[in-house]
């Protein structure tokens, strides 16, 4: 993937090449087409009852978005600097989830759609001090882990939870749900190896992973998440299906999209966490 503050394999397991979905009265193909609008590819897709079927639907708007980024720019090469500029990516989008989760629960109640608002709640609570596992593998890395989300809040970070932020405000806040299903299910294309590869990379006997783990595929609960998702997805309307399926299209072009300025340098990087590291480090 190209965005810099997120892991550089989340698209892995979804194959980026051609996308087929079985239904209940045939099987098509789909070549994506970043001419063709999210209202006809969604309308065209969405028409399978399964979870499976379900899952291939969402997938595909998040494979559409991959190659609707047409882009060779790619992110600098990790290294340990970076990977503190990504923890706080990292902490920026797991601090807003529980208050955008219970506020999106809030307008689903209102609403009387009771299977979406306790979905909202019961994220809220899944992902509640997740952001401190980002703050403790910062502080790891030997800075002041508050000091730096304060001073570091990757563009790429802040254009999701914008995005997550409009949409939990939204009268009817069913975008939340593509963007949580977005977030969890390229999570889970994180495997032991690349969370290895990291670990590779940062000083030794430093433990600064902690958050990538929670939410990648080693993580039980992570994947469990998923599907309480699709299980919860399979019982809404086929117009909500349909809005779903564009809220990931849309979050998943702003994860796989890359920044409109150039991208930060070590150096830059370097020059705001000197003064944050940690007394004795």
């Amino acid at each position: 993937m190209q965005n810099d503050s997120l892991i550089d394999s989340e698209s892995a397991c979804i194959e980026p090449g051609e996308v087929s979905a079985e239904t209940a009265n045939r099987t098509w193909m789909h070549q994506p087409n970043p001419l063709e609008s999210d209202d006809s590819f969604v309308q065209k897709m969405i028409d399978a009852d399964s979870m499976a079927k379900i899952q291939k639907v969402l997938d595909r708007a998040i494979v559409s978005a991959r190659y609707a980024v047409k882009s060779d720019r790619r992110p600098p090469v990790l290294t340990p600097t970076r990977w503190v500029w990504r923890l706080a990516g990292f902490y920026h989008l797991c601090h807003s989830t529980p208050q955008l989760m219970e506020e999106a629960s809030q307008r689903f109640a209102s609403a009387g759609r009771k299977s979406l608002a306790e979905w909202a709640t019961q994220k809220g609570r899944e992902e509640t001090g997740h952001d401190r596992l980002a703050l403790l593998d910062i502080q790891s890395m030997g800075y002041k882990a508050e000091a730096v989300v304060e001073a570091l809040v990757p563009p790429a970070a802040k254009a999701l939870v914008d995005y997550f932020t409009e949409s939990a405000h939204d009268p009817d806040p069913i975008n939340c749900v593509g963007y949580s299903y977005t977030a969890e299910r390229l999570g889970i294309c994180i495997g032991e190896g690349y969370i290895q590869s990291v670990e590779a990379l940062l000083p030794p006997h430093i433990k600064a992973t902690r958050c990538l783990r929670v939410h990648s595929a080693i993580s039980s609960t992570e994947v469990g998440h998923v599907k309480e998702t699709l299980a919860m997805i399979a019982g809404l309307t086929l117009e909500e299906r349909v809005r779903v399926a564009k809220a990931c299209y849309q979050a998943a072009l702003l994860r796989f999209s890359p920044p409109k300025e150039a991208y930060i340098s070590d150096r830059e990087i370097q020059n705001v966490l000197k003064p944050l590291e940690l007394v004795n480090n």
